[in-house]
């Protein structure tokens, strides 16, 4: 449970929007000792972030925009082609991730919040991304119904398992119940194959007045999905009410008991539920009392943090802070937080193909940072 100690301090200016920007503090944690570089600023609440194979990154900006960061400068123009979005509270456009086979077909895939008869609801798309950084050929490959007016609990990050499949979530759309309702999209991680398709073995496929793409239910809000590189197991975290938010292994059709039981409590301070436990409800890995309001992961294999390797970081939007979670296969032994303050709502962290971690912050004036070895 540590907390970081800062050992130096150099001001350095910052020349936001017009090349890579550079923060020279180091900081201690438990294992390690880092820098921050921060790369871009000038980011419209960013939400997520992907790396294409020939080097750029691309980053959502919730307003509806996707900007690309090229040669560590981050370009005027935006990529082109994405379709209107009509942010609606927390929606908007939300993560951002390119097919495993991108190199091939240029395939992106984005989560963001649709609108339609009866109001918002979470999608998915994928296009093309071509060399002049335009989307083609823009495919709504799912819409969660029903819709509702309401602007919370859009979730929602996208990740491939490496077998053809593409898994994805939406929370309960500030409606509790839903989550329990399995004839009803809100509250569940989604599975579908890369094109849109149901796979044949969905756990609720031949279950009656079930939605056929729900793959686990009774979730909250999710913005946190990773597959573990060493079991493949898919592993989310969710933002539950005050306290209760939760890290999970997904399984095929469980039940991960959102709203009938909680580790938190209403914010009025009254009591969900019942109970923090009930047969045939999956159990939290991990849980924290009071609430961190997770978003983003990321399972740190890289060698440039040595001793951080397996280790999960998350980043957390109400202390504006890193935590990082020493693990025992599916046992969180330690967790320490790092940078309380100093970058602001983190929002979505990523490892690179440098081995080095990313961060974005969720702000008007928002920040691609990446933190590095101090030695």
């Amino acid at each position: 449970m540590g907390q970081y100690l800062r050992v130096s301090v150099l001001l350095t200016a910052l020349v936001l929007a017009s090349g890579p920007l550079a923060c020279a503090d180091t900081y201690e944690s438990e294992k390690h000792s880092f820098r921050i570089k921060t790369l871009a600023g000038g980011l419209e609440h960013p939400w997520s972030m992907a790396f294409l194979p020939d080097g750029k990154l691309l980053i959502t900006e919730r307003p509806g925009r996707i900007r690309i960061l090229e040669d560590g400068r981050l370009l005027d123009r935006p990529v082109g082609g994405v379709p209107e979005i009509r942010p609606n509270g927390q929606g908007g456009l939300l993560d951002v991730a390119a097919h495993p086979d991108f190199e091939r077909n240029r395939l992106i895939y984005f989560t963001y919040s649709g609108f339609g008869e009866g109001g918002w609801s979470t999608e998915l798309a994928r296009a093309r991304l071509d060399e002049l950084a335009n989307l083609e050929g823009v495919e709504v490959l799912f819409r969660a119904e029903p819709r509702s007016s309401g602007g919370r609990h859009f979730g929602s990050r996208i990740v491939f398992d490496g077998s053809g499949h593409v898994y994805f979530g939406m929370g309960d759309r500030g409606e509790r119940n839903r989550a329990q309702d399995l004839s009803d999209h809100a509250g569940s991680i989604y599975r579908l194959m890369d094109d849109g398709r149901v796979p044949s073995d969905n756990p609720l496929v031949n279950r009656p007045n079930a939605r056929p793409e729900i793959y686990a239910y009774g979730i909250r809000n999710p913005q946190g999905l990773i597959v573990h590189p060493e079991t493949g197991e898919l592993w989310e975290h969710e933002h539950g009410p005050m306290g209760g938010d939760e890290l999970n292994v997904i399984r095929a059709g469980r039940n991960y008991g959102w709203p009938t039981i909680t580790f938190g409590r209403a914010y009025t301070g009254f009591s969900i539920g019942e109970g923090t436990s009930m047969e045939g409800m999956e159990q939290p890995l991990y849980y924290w009392v009071p609430s961190i309001a997770p978003s983003g992961m990321s399972y740190y294999s890289g060698n440039r943090f040595s001793d951080w390797r397996g280790n999960l970081f998350i980043g957390s939007l109400k202390f504006a802070l890193l935590v990082r979670l020493e693990l025992d296969g599916e046992t969180v032994v330690s967790e320490e937080r790092l940078l309380q303050g100093e970058l602001g709502r983190i929002r979505d962290v990523r490892q690179g193909p440098d081995g080095l971690i990313y961060l974005l912050t969720d702000a008007p004036d928002g920040v691609l940072a990446r933190l590095e070895p101090a030695d």
